[in-house]
């Protein structure tokens, strides 16, 4: 029997699952939350500016050194049967690290400054810098911001390295590279400096057959061009290759077999489709947690407005993979929680239930169109298909009745609102989808979310057992590298999460949320694009 280990960085905690090769059991598994949490409103004394979202690489660190031990250890495996390792994380999450491969927030002279920390997946600071990349594009005509969904977003790596050009040259001096946290951890592992084609290539502007665009980065600042080559610039592993095996310093420290390799690491929605084995064309798979995810897979690269990129063997090695996305999902779900009024908390608490069952029980006793609300779910900005994170949540229909399970079930038909207004650009562009797949914690726990998406798509929805997708597509991987499958699709197939639950769309509520969509879709078009600036302009 052989084993290999699944490591998933999400965006609040990190999980460490050992998983056996033959048939994708879970045999331990470990689960950390972060200890320093999201930096978001303090860094120490310091109050952040809006729209920062830092974290600690020591955090990291500590899932690696804690939870590996913790699965061998608890599950009696022998080490020198774990033959793989794979790690997913979110994207792009940015570290700048010292010559000793170390985060430079750990020198003394930047522990206060908080440009030197992690720029968490969905920092918004660099907002003025991706806008400066995407009209340079557009000014020069670039055609291939086409594979980018002809958008720039603040989240992505190069925008931010620019915030931290332009904010705290000194950080960029002292950095002997910058990277994907992903690529990092997989740097400790094997002591080395490498980048996995999937982080580069949705979040870098790189490309296979290209490389790095410095036509654009050079027409800004030359500057950019310079520190992207000395700094981020490096060989370049595919996703389903092996980055090499463990180095001695970790595998002793952790506790491995120095023969154990280890696999580039992927994007942790990407992961998901291995983890719940959607490796064909025509399938749609939303990955929920904090944000969602959407992503498809196909033969041809097709410029498709307002996605986050397409690039070929980021998941399966010859079909190209689409991102698209929403930045609140489940973000959304827990500030309308936050929001609930002391007499439903109160009633939560003497029926010993969470507050989230507790609205979703009276939100199920609601129909469509009932409450008359409408909700633009915004509140973290838009990704897809409108690629803007200045703009703002709205909520439309209120009355001085309206409840507070109202504005609940509100905020679950909007995001499936903003789901079916992606699915629609996939087909619009030649992408027809036939099956949908949801993994995640949210769908597993939250029933009534995904009829609402069933009967917003019209399509049955396919719901996995598993909440850890992403691990086990992480432990897939490390499956392949340690050379136990030949290939992603057949790790895929032996390994994959099952079928929890599946829902079909019923036919009277999919009318009424055409109706609600039309209402959805007209106040999109509105305020995110002939009157966005109504929002912008009273924002700071």
């Amino acid at each position: 029997m052989t084993y290999s280990i699944g490591i998933d960085y999400g965006t609040s905690s990190g999980r460490v699952f050992l998983v056996q090769t033959e048939n994708g059991k879970i045999i331990s598994q470990f689960v950390k939350t972060y200890t320093h949490g999201t930096i978001d409103e303090y860094l120490f004394d310091q109050k952040l500016p809006h729209g920062f979202s830092l974290q600690n690489g020591n955090d990291y660190l500590e899932v690696l050194e804690e939870g590996i031990p913790y699965v061998i250890n608890h599950s009696n495996v022998d080490p020198n049967e774990i033959i793989g390792l794979g790690i997913d994380f979110t994207s792009s999450t940015v570290i700048f690290v010292g010559d000793n491969m170390m985060p430079i927030h750990n020198k003394p002279r930047f522990k206060e400054n908080p440009h030197a920390y992690i720029k968490l997946w969905k920092h918004h600071g660099a907002e003025a810098e991706a806008n400066l990349l995407y009209d340079t594009a557009i000014k020069n005509k670039q055609r291939w911001l086409g594979n980018y969904g002809y958008n720039v977003s603040s989240e992505w790596m190069i925008p931010k390295i620019m915030e931290v050009m332009n904010k705290a040259p000194e950080i960029i001096e002292q950095s002997y590279a910058i990277m994907d946290a992903g690529d990092w951890i997989v740097n400790i592992l094997t002591n080395s400096n490498i980048r996995s084609n999937c982080g580069i290539g949705y979040k870098s502007f790189w490309e296979e057959d290209k490389g790095f665009h410095y036509d654009l980065f050079d027409e800004i600042d030359k500057n950019i061009s310079k520190v992207v080559k000395d700094k981020l610039e490096a060989p370049i592993i595919k996703i389903g290759e092996s980055a090499g095996s463990i180095c001695k310093k970790m595998a002793s420290k952790l506790g491995l077999s120095e023969k154990t390799q280890v696999s580039p690491f992927i994007i942790d929605a990407h992961s998901s489709l291995l983890g719940i084995g959607s490796e064909k064309e025509k399938q749609m798979t939303m990955v929920m947690g904090t944000s969602t995810c959407h992503i498809m897979l196909n033969k041809k690269q097709k410029k498709v407005p307002g996605i986050s990129g397409s690039i070929k063997g980021a998941i399966i090695p010859e079909l190209y993979a689409y991102e698209a996305g929403q930045s609140a999902v489940g973000d959304l779900f827990e500030y309308a929680v936050k929001q609930t009024p002391s007499s439903y908390v109160s009633e939560a608490d003497e029926r010993n239930i969470s507050i989230h069952q507790l609205l979703e029980e009276k939100a199920n006793k609601l129909t469509p169109r009932e409450s008359g609300l409408i909700v633009l779910d915004w509140h973290n900005g838009n990704r897809s298909v409108l690629s803007d994170s200045t703009l703002r949540g709205s909520i439309f229909g209120l009355t001085l009745q309206t409840k507070h399970e109202e504005i609940y079930r509100a905020y679950l038909e909007a995001t499936a609102f903003g789901t079916k207004m992606i699915m629609q650009q996939y087909e619009d562009w030649g992408m027809d989808v036939e099956d949908v797949f949801a993994c995640g914690g949210i769908p597993q726990k939250n029933k009534l979310l995904m009829e609402i998406y069933a009967n917003v798509l019209n399509k049955k929805i396919t719901v996995i057992d598993s909440e850890y997708a992403p691990a086990i597509g992480a432990a897939i991987l490390g499956a392949v590298a340690g050379k136990v499958y030949s290939n992603v699709q057949s790790a895929s197939k032996a390994m994959k999460a099952p079928i929890l639950y599946e829902i079909e769309p019923n036919n009277f509520d999919v009318e009424s949320y055409k109706i609600l969509f039309d209402a959805y879709k007209e106040l999109h078009d509105i305020h995110g694009y002939k009157k966005a600036r109504i929002m912008q302009s009273i924002t700071k």
